[in-house]
């Protein structure tokens, strides 16, 4: 059996060992900071709790809605966020999780070792820790050291008045203003929590819609911009922040028209907040790796170049998750299907990961899921198609719960009806997307879907009724 050394135990890295090790590898787990990651401690499980936080308080906030009052002998009740109580919890979730973790490791005799990796000569790691240098000889290496927040040299970040994403996990108090740069996934998540806390946000964006990612479908970015000016949020597309200037406790930007939008015009203007939070991308993890000396490529940003078996240039060494860059798909699930296919191939196979159905959730209120085509990604390969809308508002149980915002929609192929991509918006987007997911990986139809019996009443019904809609053409 191989012994495999991997470096990083994020959601990829974790996943590999976890793997490996079942199917009988000697394992060791390198990791400089915690267990799990991005995706657990700075990312996706720290932000999704405070996002339960953020969706409790809107819940009290329409309690007269549902005819939940309180009675005159108690007095007025306010709900408020307290960030430092906020914050607390998050840390309890997160702390849970990183001991699960660990305890598997020892439980599948995975050695994990703390400190920083550097690669050597012929598949050997070199580990720093606080004790002195250890050499790892390995039959194969996997590189998953993730990503960390892009900086960008006009807005450089102080961790107090202009924060990035991971400063924004920790906040002990709630600003009254805050500007986020950056309309992508972090910064409209981050947008909506923030307002739901009491923060007045604007949005900054330097293309013309919010969530302008090729794989989210138009109009979900419009209905999410719809909803963006319902709550309060004040959106500025086709801008930028060319400079941002903090005196006097506070933090004046100057917006200009976007470089990156074609005809994008207007004087510039500014802006004061109390608070820029900073969400434009991710820069990836590998300083230090040595990775040129060991022959593992890099394109020109710094992000590894792997095949889609996982691997490098460099022979028995693998890479995968957010090091591999955009060029992929960075997310934490993304991240441990590719742990999963390297550690296959350290084992003799020879696999390789099909990209084509993958489930992505955007946090937002309302939430968005998305899988496969856009109506534009389909124009882009010239296919011919069409598509069904189906209203949430128009489900009996959305009306039930008070959450009526949001759509299903499902692109199809013209003749076939095969699905090609399927976009949902609303309440609990990112757990029926699960249903479209399958149902394109098995090469379903519309018929397919709206001949399947959906239970009533449920938001699952929306997609039926798209794909019903969709054959009534």
């Amino acid at each position: 059996m191989p012994t495999i050394t991997i470096i990083g135990a994020g959601p990829g890295g974790h996943i590999a060992a976890f793997e490996a090790a079942r199917r009988g590898a000697a394992v060791t787990l390198v990791e400089k900071a915690e267990v799990g990651g991005t995706c657990l401690n700075t990312g996706c499980i720290p932000t999704k709790t405070i996002k339960a936080s953020a969706e409790a308080l809107e819940s009290a906030a329409r309690l007269a809605e549902f005819g939940i009052t309180t009675s005159a002998e108690a007095g007025a009740i306010s709900f408020k966020a307290d960030m430092p109580a906020i914050v607390a919890r998050k840390e309890r979730v997160r702390k849970v999780l990183c001991g699960g973790l660990e305890k598997t490791c020892a439980a599948l005799k995975i050695r994990l070792v703390r400190g920083a990796a550097e690669l050597g000569a012929d598949r050997t790691v070199l580990v720093h820790t606080a004790e002195g240098t250890e050499t790892v000889k390995s039959d194969a290496v996997i590189i998953a050291t993730g990503s960390r927040t892009l900086d960008l040299p006009s807005l450089p970040v102080d961790h107090k008045f202009i924060i990035n994403s991971d400063d924004a996990l920790n906040l002990d108090h709630v600003p009254a203003r805050m500007v986020i740069v950056g309309g992508g996934v972090i910064g409209c998540e981050l947008a909506f929590i923030y307002r739901a806390f009491g923060a007045q946000v604007t949005v900054v964006e330097g293309l013309n819609r919010l969530l302008p990612i090729p794989s989210v479908d138009e109009d979900m970015s419009r209905l999410l911009q719809r909803e963006a000016k319902k709550h309060g949020i004040r959106v500025e597309l086709a801008k930028t922040v060319k400079s941002a200037t903090v005196a006097d406790g506070k933090v004046t930007c100057v917006l200009g028209p976007s470089p990156f939008v074609e005809g994008a015009t207007g004087a510039d203007s500014t802006l004061e907040a109390d608070m820029v939070l900073v969400a434009v991308g991710r820069t990836p993890n590998t300083e230090g790796l040595k990775l040129a000396e060991a022959g593992v490529e890099t394109d020109a940003r710094g992000w590894i170049k792997a095949d889609m078996g996982m691997r490098t240039t460099a022979d028995g060494i693998y890479a995968i998750g957010d090091a591999l860059g955009p060029a992929r798909v960075m997310l934490a699930h993304v991240a441990s299907a590719e742990g999963l296919c390297a550690v296959a191939n350290c084992f003799g196979e020879d696999r390789k990961l099909e990209y084509g159905v993958i489930p992505a959730g955007i946090f937002t209120s309302p939430e968005i899921g998305t899988v496969g085509l856009s109506e534009a990604d389909a124009v882009k390969q010239g296919i011919e198609f069409r598509s069904q809308v189906f209203q949430f508002r128009e489900l009996g149980k959305a009306q039930a719960m008070g959450e009526l915002p949001g759509m299903f929609k499902l692109i199809c192929e013209k003749n076939s009806g095969r699905i090609l991509g399927a976009h949902i918006a609303g309440a609990h987007a990112t757990d029926l997307i699960a249903e479209a997911a399958l149902a394109m990986e098995k090469g379903l139809t519309a018929s397919d879907l709206a001949h399947t019996i959906h239970a009533h009443p449920t938001l699952a019904e929306g997609l039926y009724e798209a794909a019903e809609g969709w054959l009534r053409g």
